[in-house]
């Protein structure tokens, strides 16, 4: 009988590295679909604001929103349309947010394109560490890209979470030593700072794109940070560190 995800976990955290891994930008391409958004954005409202000044009060919006909307798609959208309004003084014309609707599907319509080595990486990692995918966003959203990322079958589990937080890596990490448990991402601020704070390893694999919300100082001098260029990297690091 082929042991579900629940019961490989049990077996194997008691031995073997657990190894999370965030998705966006660091599994698949994602911060450039927002960019090339907010430029669509900027085009749109270009009479009524300077492109600047349009991103540091989207950027406003979307903190200011993180708390109703969560992190996603969906609440880019919903920030756009309330900068939209508030820029425009209530007279946004109704073809700006129908365009701004119709951006966000195509957003969420988006293939996924995984980032060089990752497949191979996760493939080869898959039955030697517990690899657990702990991602945050949308539900519907994450779930639809991990299945057209063709990688979903090489996760002991999957965690779709709200934020992530120091807590979030304690929970998810409690049924392992944290030292043989480590985070992988490209922010620092949501994947390596917490996880690091909760006992675990921080892998940082930056990326070229990364929204100013997750910009934070690496804690080069921290004993548990380590720091790749690409994922291939990923399994000579742990050879390293035994």
């Amino acid at each position: 009988m082929k042991k579900s995800p629940q019961m490989r976990l049990e077996a194997d955290l008691t031995h073997r590295w657990t190894i999370g891994f965030d998705a966006d930008d660091t599994l698949w391409h994602n911060e450039r679909f927002f960019r090339m958004t907010q430029d669509r954005f900027a085009d749109l409202l270009a009479g009524h604001v300077p492109p600047d000044d349009l991103r540091q009060r989207l950027m406003a919006a979307e903190r200011r929103n993180l708390g109703a909307y969560g992190f996603g798609i969906k609440g880019f959208v919903l920030s756009m349309i309330e900068t939209a309004i508030d820029v425009t003084e209530g007279q946004v014309p109704s073809n700006v947010i129908a365009a701004l609707l119709e951006a966000g599907k195509d957003m969420l319509r988006h293939p996924i394109d995984l980032l060089p080595q990752v497949h191979d990486t996760v493939a080869a990692l898959s039955g030697h560490a517990v690899l657990i995918l702990i991602t945050k966003g949308d539900l519907l959203d994450q779930e639809r890209k991990l299945a057209q990322s063709g990688l979903g079958d090489y996760f002991d589990d999957v965690q779709i979470v709200s934020d992530k937080t120091v807590q979030t890596y304690t929970h998810i990490f409690a049924r392992t030593d944290t030292a043989r448990a480590m985070m992988v991402g490209n922010s620092l601020k949501s994947d390596v700072i917490p996880a690091i704070e909760a006992g675990a390893l921080g892998t940082w694999v930056p990326h070229d794109l990364t929204w100013e919300y997750e910009s934070a100082e690496a804690p080069v001098a921290h004993t548990r940070f380590h720091e790749i260029s690409s994922l291939g990297d990923l399994p000579a690091l742990l050879d390293r560190l035994g």
